[in-house]
């Protein structure tokens, strides 16, 4: 009976279109950003702020990224992790050789970096889609790394190619504690959401569903094909170029190439799968559920193990992951297939009806 919008009326379009419609949505959403900017600085240990929080903010967004390529322009990409290092090692080599560059300006420059990068390998998208263009973008996963490698100028000729990256300062202020650098996180990857949710909203973002869902019939009415994909290789990689300065700057500190790899790709997609292709809300649910599953999982395991005495070998929490992650996948594929976002949805539709019968 609490989510019900009766009673509600919206006399303008500009009413009707707005993100939050309803006014319990409008309620949620600010109670939700006031814990996130008040309650969790105060309550929250440097631990959570920095091993949780943190990579949690930085994988939504890459997964934003991803999602807005993968979910709603319908392109298929394994190259999320190398778009990642191509603004990572942009915006340390801005800061490096521009002398007194904005540390936000840097970051913006890395993800210019990484949309032109981007662009470079969605080009085979005009012409092959589907797994084959999974497999072309997956070039760019093996290419990127091998070159930041190859030459030593993206790595300031460091000898074992790891970046250390700078201090993090804006207008004389320092971010140097947990805190100052999940705000600053928790600010730049709300205002990017909030842009891409305008995005998708908009006549480009119908463009790309219309892609997805049929690109001859989106051609025929008048849809310009290769800029729309384009556009969307371009914003997607944005944002992880964005996601990778973060990354390396407010998470890690200190960077190689080898650290974006595969693997990172992978776990960024299964965040897209589980929490919702094509949804703002569902790369957020994915990149909370990926980050705090491992936790949950080394939790229950010791403690099981504990319970009946038996000793745990160091690798099988992280064997337990695979599985688990996998199990997850085909279950959201096989019984959701729009994931945690289409759960949500539906939890709402029946809280709006609670308690009548439907």
């Amino acid at each position: 009976m609490l989510y019900r919008e009766a009673g509600q009326f919206r006399t303008s379009y500009e009413a009707d279109q707005q993100i939050f419609p309803i006014r319990q949505d409008r309620i949620a959403f600010a109670l939700l950003m006031a814990v996130a900017v008040v309650g969790v600085p105060l309550f929250a240990s440097d631990y959570w702020l920095t091993a949780i929080l943190i990579p949690f903010l930085v994988f939504a967004l890459a997964s934003l990224g991803l999602n807005i390529l993968t979910g709603y322009a319908g392109q298929l990409s394994l190259g999320t992790a190398a778009f990642m290092a191509v603004g990572a090692f942009a915006a340390y080599n801005f800061q490096l050789r521009v002398p007194g560059i904005p540390i936000l300006v840097s970051f913006l420059l890395g993800g210019a970096s990484a949309a032109l990068v981007g662009v470079a390998f969605g080009l085979p998208s005009l012409r092959i889609k589907g797994f084959y263009l999974a497999v072309a973008t997956l070039a760019a996963q093996f290419f990127v790394p091998w070159l930041l490698v190859k030459v030593g100028w993206f790595s300031n000729y460091s000898a074992s190619g790891v970046i250390t990256a700078q201090k993090i300062e804006i207008l004389g202020f320092v971010f140097d504690s947990p805190v100052r650098r999940y705000l600053l996180v928790l600010a730049i990857v709300a205002l990017l959401a909030l842009a891409a949710k305008n995005l998708v909203r908009s006549r480009i973002g119908r463009a790309w569903m219309a892609v997805r869902d049929m690109d001859v019939a989106a051609e025929v009415i008048g849809i310009r094909i290769m800029r729309t994909k384009l556009i969307a290789f371009a914003v997607s990689s944005f944002y992880c170029g964005v996601a990778g300065a973060l990354y390396a700057f407010a998470y890690l500190g200190s960077v190689e190439p080898d650290a974006f790899n595969l693997d990172l790709s992978f776990r960024i997609l299964f965040m897209v799968i589980i929490g919702g292709v094509g949804s703002i809300l569902g790369s957020f649910l994915g990149a909370a559920f990926i980050t705090l599953l491992p936790i949950l999982l080394e939790v229950l395991l010791h403690g099981g193990a504990g319970l009946l005495g038996l000793n745990l070998s160091p690798g099988t929490p992280s064997m337990m992951q695979l599985v688990v992650f996998g199990g997850l996948i085909i279950f959201f594929l096989i019984v959701e297939p729009h994931g945690l976002a289409r759960l949500w949805q539906i939890a709402k539709e029946k809280l709006r009806l609670w308690p009548f019968p439907y």
